[in-house]
């Protein structure tokens, strides 16, 4: 059994972080010892119900913070359109003509792969400037400001990618477009997980997949309806509709409240009472909002002894190093899995001599099965364990990356086969968007502490971003005729990328389901290995020394 750090047998310390002053003469002690006892108690009682609550009884209790948490997240849908647009445009013709140069070979115009690369990759570099930016203006501020401040930013951007003459002015554009964009990828993540009980937070934090399906999804729409449009309005309506977005947002945002967890680690304990107030209702007799209040302040006070920093640094110090890894290969398997191939259904589509109009509609089925995917994973999730959708998800991908890979063996011309490269593609969709694809956003929201979440959401999303910037460059010369032209073939390299993947899940990631954040971080600072995480006891409000974390003595490993 390994060693254990007690948080609670030292008198004076539950003096301090229950704000009492321990100097007091001995005639107060009685009365001082008592108001700690209270808080402490307090605080398990408010940790008790939280981890009991059912899913039926936290929707009831907590509607307005689904909500707001929902309202937040649907930033993600104006972004997954966004992001979707550019990638769509170079089927179309007329932007080509404006962006690319002629191919005197084939007498058409294309953007080479260089430029592709090159305009997918300042998106993210802008995304990337964009995340290390929030991760200070928010733990400053707070997450509702941040957002606010960048919705207003956004709705500013646009006209540079709108009114774009060349293809730098519209580089320019894409990479501060990507500035705000990296605002959403981080606020939204945490404030869903901040604003919600255990038994809510892997469905609002996955949600944020499904507003990414929906911006595709919508942006494949759009762009459905431009194929035959001729003229600079089948990419400036596209980019006209981003527009759509920032006002509803900004009047949703304003009147969010703003995330109580945030307001206990700047001390604003009051504010952050009416903020849970506000997330919540009356309706249940068992919920006293102190105890929740004394429960955050508990787990606060707890990381704060763990790690006492806040800062970029602290995320690669003592147990947090381990949470910031988890988070990052959880976000970066996302990259790397082989989901690059998804949004290439439609080149093999009209490989096999299907239309245009109707790849374009494959498309919009493609995440259609993407979103119901999604949902899928919100039951799943009910019954298995983050860690096991993971491994079954890296696994059941690298078959069917195998299959693809064989199937690109066969000729180009053979027009079946690139229908069923196609149909692969479509399943390889629905299992990422099942299992891969959401479950990392609870991942994420749920591995890092709460004193560093902002912060180590930030740095696990640019390592996802610099992954982005390598699958893009690669993915792009591996498809592109006048590059490797490797075709299906380039399967077999994502097969490897995606066994890594599966190996990495297997041996370093641990089970969160269940969890409170307390119990966490306990776990991580005894340094609990991987597979012990779901079968290992831990209370946090145990007072007796060695007794805080326990083992069952009848389980081993979880394996799987």
């Amino acid at each position: 059994m390994p060693e254990t750090v007690n948080y609670q047998d030292d008198e004076r310390r539950g003096q301090e972080y229950s704000g009492l002053d321990p100097e007091k003469p001995i005639a107060q002690c009685t009365e001082q010892t008592s108001e700690v006892i209270s808080f402490a108690d307090n605080a398990k009682q408010g940790a008790d119900l939280e981890k009991q609550m059912t899913l039926g009884r936290a929707i009831k209790l907590y509607p307005k913070a689904v909500f707001w948490s929902i309202v937040l997240s649907t930033a993600l849908v104006m972004e997954g359109y966004d992001t979707l647009l550019l990638a769509n445009f170079y089927a179309l013709p007329t932007f080509s003509k404006k962006y690319g140069t002629l191919d005197t070979a084939t007498g058409d115009y294309k953007i080479s792969a260089p430029w592709r690369s090159g305009l997918s990759d300042g998106a993210a570099v802008g995304e990337i400037i964009g995340l290390f930016v929030t991760g200070y203006i928010s733990e400053r501020i707070g997450y509702r400001k941040t957002i606010l401040g960048a919705l207003i930013m956004i709705a500013g951007l646009i006209f540079i990618v709108f009114f774009a003459v060349d293809i730098k002015m519209l580089l320019i554009g894409e990479i501060l477009c990507g500035l705000p964009w990296g605002v959403f990828q981080t606020i939204t993540t945490a404030y869903a997980s901040e604003v919600c009980p255990v038994s809510l937070r892997a469905y609002l934090t996955t949600y944020n997949n499904l507003c990414w399906v929906i911006g595709h999804f919508i942006a494949s729409g759009v762009l459905r309806g431009m194929v035959d449009n001729t003229t600079a309005d089948a990419y400036r309506i596209p980019f006209g509709i981003q527009w759509m977005w920032p006002p509803i947002l900004i009047v949703g945002v304003y009147f969010a409240p703003e995330s109580p967890w945030w307001l206990i680690r700047k001390g604003r304990v009051e504010e952050a009472k009416l903020s849970l107030l506000r997330l919540t209702t009356t309706d249940d007799a068992e919920f006293d909002v102190d105890k929740t209040l004394a429960m955050m302040q508990h787990t606060d006070q707890l990381e704060k002894e763990i790690s006492s920093g806040t800062s970029y640094l602290d995320c690669f110090k003592g147990v947090d190093l381990r949470r910031t890894e988890i988070c990052t290969a959880a976000w970066v398997a996302q990259s790397i899995c082989g989901s690059t191939f998804i949004s290439y259904s439609t080149t093999f589509y009209e490989q096999a001599g299907l239309p245009t109009v109707d790849a374009f509609d494959m498309s919009l089925a493609q995440y259609a099965i993407a979103g119901i995917g999604t949902i899928l994973s919100w039951w799943v999730m009910t019954y298995v364990g983050r860690r096991r959708i993971y491994l079954v998800g890296t696994a059941t991908m690298c078959m069917i990356l195998f299959i693809v890979g064989m199937l690109g063996i066969a000729p180009t011309s053979n027009k079946t086969v690139s229908w069923a490269i196609g149909s692969m593609i479509l399943v390889l969709a629905f299992v990422y968007d099942s299992t891969v694809g959401p479950v990392c956003y609870s991942l994420v929201a749920e591995m890092s502490s709460t004193r560093l979440r902002a912060k180590t959401i930030v740095l696990a999303r640019n390592f996802y971003n610099i992954a982005g910037l390598v699958t893009n460059v690669l993915i792009n010369y591996q498809l592109t005729s006048t590059a490797w032209n490797w075709g299906a073939k380039a399967a077999f390299f994502w097969l490897g990328t995606c066994f890594l993947c599966f190996v990495w899940t297997f041996f370093r990631l641990p089970e969160p389901k269940g969890r409170s954040y307390s119990e966490l971080d306990i776990l991580f600072a005894q340094k609990v290995p991987a597979r012990q995480f779901k079968h290992t006891r831990v209370d946090p409000f145990q007072a007796k020394q060695g007794s805080a974390i326990e083992s069952k003595a009848n389980e081993d490993v979880d394996v799987v």
